[in-house]
């Protein structure tokens, strides 16, 4: 039990007393938190005791080291919003992070410790090191705004490293060996990524329609229509319908022939109907290219399709601004060269 309360002062907080010379808290656990002074107001005393309770609430919530803020902040709502092509990023860049500074209290991650780890990761990969930068910034700014961590977010004081820009462009010579190479799944794909210009994801997430269907149906990201192949992107989040061409139409038809005894709702599919894993179609893939002796990404066939369309290439890419489709634009630009008169000199 508590001490008996004077009628005069009835009105404190709950564990809230007249000490010698200043109201004092006293909260479970033996502490004195010293308020304000006896000659404070009831408004002042109320306040006061209202932003030390909430500081020792946020202290028993906030993480004791930084692999649960992670874990924290995948749990949360905000990163179940992400994009699942984020939401991947994120869950890699997690791994290293976990590794180096996983077992770290929060406050011991400061910008000089990022620059190092940034340093050191930059040896082995400077675009990796950039994501997982990015990520921490990500998440301590998230467990900032809800009270669980009070230092100072380390990632805007430390500069990224500068990309290199990637200009690979897949010739045809290596794209059709790499597709004479590959089995039936990887051909389909490899065909609706360059003619669609589309990401990995998105193609294999690209599910049979009804027949006769001419727009998608509510949450469909990427399915087959009547007039082509419907595409919201996965990054930009730019719907598409990509009409049919007769490259386009084969390549799809081929993909209907070769569904195998087990049907699928995906176009792109394993032997068991299931929906190909970013990893287990990357390794089909690269098996692949080691037979074509080949070396490009996946990602490079969009660029392909981007550098090879005649037309509107933004249009077609998906991409909102110029300098997006520019990066994907890997052939030189064909220009015809000044051809003016030269002026007589006097």
């Amino acid at each position: 039990m508590g001490r008996k309360r004077r009628e005069a002062d009835k009105w404190l907080p709950e564990r809230v007393y007249r000490g010698r010379s200043a109201f004092e808290w006293r909260p479970p656990g033996g502490r004195c938190i010293r308020l304000c002074e006896l000659a404070a107001s009831k408004e002042e005393v109320w306040a006061a005791y209202s932003r030390e309770k909430t500081k020792i609430l946020a202290e028993a919530t906030r993480p004791t080291v930084f692999a649960d803020l992670l874990d924290r902040y995948f749990a949360s709502p905000e990163f179940r919003e992400r994009k699942p092509a984020t939401q991947t990023d994120y869950l890699q860049s997690a791994v290293m992070l976990r590794k180096v500074a996983g077992q770290m209290v929060p406050e011991e991650l400061t910008a000089h410790f990022l620059r190092q780890y940034m340093d050191r990761r930059g040896a082995q990969s400077k675009t990796r090191a950039n994501r997982e930068r990015s990520l921490l910034g990500t998440v301590w700014g998230w467990a900032y705004e809800r009270g669980m961590v009070a230092e100072r977010n380390p990632a805007p004081d430390v500069r990224p490293f500068r990309e290199r820009k990637r200009d690979r462009y897949v010739t045809d010579e290596e794209y059709l060996a790499v597709y004479r190479a590959a089995p039936a799944s990887v051909r389909t794909a490899m065909e609706i990524a360059y003619l669609c210009a589309a990401r990995q994801a998105d193609v294999l997430s690209l599910r049979w329609g009804r027949a006769g269907q001419t727009e998608p149906d509510p949450g469909q990201t990427a399915v087959v229509l009547e007039q082509g192949i419907y595409i919201r992107q996965s990054k930009a989040g730019k719907a598409q319908i990509k009409l049919w061409t007769s490259r386009l139409s084969k390549a799809i038809h081929r993909a209907k022939a070769n569904q195998g005894p087990v049907a699928s709702i995906y176009v792109v599919h394993t032997r068991t109907g299931q929906r190909y894993t970013r990893s287990g179609f990357e390794t089909m893939f690269t098996r692949a290219k080691g037979k074509a002796s080949a070396s490009f990404h996946f990602h490079d066939l969009k660029a392909k399709g981007v550098s090879d369309y005649e037309g509107d290439k933004q249009t077609f890419s998906g991409h909102l601004r110029r300098e997006q489709m520019e990066r994907y634009n890997r052939k030189p630009d064909v220009v015809t060269a000044l051809d003016g008169k030269r002026k007589k000199q006097k």
